[in-house]
């Protein structure tokens, strides 16, 4: 049985929902984790607001996710990746709408 995430095999929510964040995640900034979003995948919003670069697009697809939904995927800026990613979770229902929207079933997880 394998040890890997689901979300190495699925990536539906990276092409499913807008990514919304506070700018003092993006690299170079004091709050920024593993070197901060990089600025080039990012869209300014507001003052206060940036947003993952393609989620508002429709359908949406992050910038920064790589390969096949559904099939096998990667975060090219994983260790850096927003809160908003970081926080999501596979147990969440949103988790299910995602999979739900790319003809993928629930994960069934326990």
């Amino acid at each position: 049985m394998s040890d890997a995430s689901p979300c190495t095999t699925c990536g539906a929510c990276c092409a499913a929902f807008r990514v919304d964040f506070h700018p003092a995640e993006l690299a170079g900034r004091a709050f920024a984790w593993a070197g901060g979003v990089p600025p080039a995948l990012t869209v300014p919003v507001t003052a206060q607001l940036v947003r993952m670069h393609g989620t508002d697009t429709s359908p949406p697809r992050c910038a920064a996710l790589s390969g096949e939904v559904g099939a096998q995927v990667a975060c090219t800026i994983y260790d850096a990746r927003p809160s908003p990613c970081r926080e999501f979770d596979i147990h969440h229902d949103a988790c299910a709408r995602a999979r739900a929207r790319h003809g993928l079933p629930p994960l069934g997880l326990a």
